[in-house]
Parts: C-alpha cells; sequence; structure tokens
C-alpha cells in the first residue's frame, strides 16, 4: 500500500536557496528572507533568515522575551546595540542576542548590510516586543511569518 503524503509544509527538503525565497519587508525596518522555519521546512528547533538593512537605516528596538538569536554579518558594516554596548561590526562578526536583550543595528557602510539572523526557538511573531515608536512616515509592507511562508 502506497504512503498517502499529508498536506503541509514539504518536511523532507533540507536544501533552499536564497534566489528561491522572495523578501519581505519585516517589521523591524529590515528586509527579510526567511530561508528554513519549521512551518515550512525540514528543521524543527530554530529558523534561520537573511535580512538586509539600507546604508543609513536602521532596525527598530526590539527584543524576543524567548528565542536566542544569533547575527552573522555578511556583507557590509554597522553598528549593533546589545542593551548598553555599542559595538562595530564587519563581514565575518558573529554577535550572540540573549533571550529578552534589547537589540538594533544600523548599516553605517555605503552598501546593504546583509546578515543572517538564527533564531532558537524559531522566529515567531509573539515573541517579538518593539521598544520604541515606528516612524509614522514609513509605509511600505509589514511581514508576518505567515507572509513569509506563502512564498517558495
Amino acid at each position: 500500500m502506497a504512503k498517502r503524503r499529508r498536506p503541509g509544509p514539504d518536511r523532507s527538503s533540507y536544501l533552499n536557496h536564497r534566489s528561491r525565497v522572495e523578501p519581505i519587508r519585516a517589521p523591524d525596518g529590515s528586509s527579510v528572507r526567511e530561508l528554513l522555519h519549521p512551518s515550512r521546512h525540514a528543521i524543527e528547533r530554530l529558523s534561520v533568515a537573511e535580512a538586509s538593512i539600507d546604508p543609513g537605516e536602521s532596525t527598530r528596538l526590539h527584543r524576543h522575551p524567548v528565542a536566542e538569536e544569533v547575527y552573522q554579518i555578511l556583507d557590509g558594516a554597522g553598528l549593533m546595540e546589545l542593551g548598553d554596548e555599542r559595538l562595530a561590526v564587519v563581514p565575518g562578526d558573529i554577535i550572540r542576542i540573549a533571550p529578552g536583550q534589547p537589540h538594533r543595528i544600523e548599516a553605517r557602510s555605503e552598501v546593504p548590510l546583509r546578515l543572517l539572523c538564527i533564531c532558537q526557538p524559531a522566529y515567531r511573531d509573539e515573541d517579538t516586543e518593539f521598544l520604541d515608536t515606528p516612524d509614522p512616515s514609513d509605509t511600505g509592507t509589514t511581514w508576518s511569518s505567515s507572509a513569509a511562508h506563502s512564498n517558495s
């Protein structure tokens, strides 16, 4: 008897390419490509996203009460705010962000700041608390994990 395939995410997938994922505007101000997430891929306990921040722009100050994050800087240069610390970051740098730690990152080069963001447990909108007020002139499309998962 043939196995019946359950509807939903392809849990056998293990390879994804960034070109297959459309960028979405995130509520923190960055452009995000969600590369791996449990709701869509064969991964269970973490998520991996690529974020891009335009020169001179920054993410909003926020924290994740539950998730631990790791950023790896891929391109560009920036200033990472972690609580009371300010750290200059360049490609190759890896930053650990503890659960509950306020953070934001600013692009400080002439090219977009591009980074990988790894969350454990996996990213959830409900685990993001913004600590500043949004710019009222920003009319960009906002991101939610469900919107990101509608793309292939």
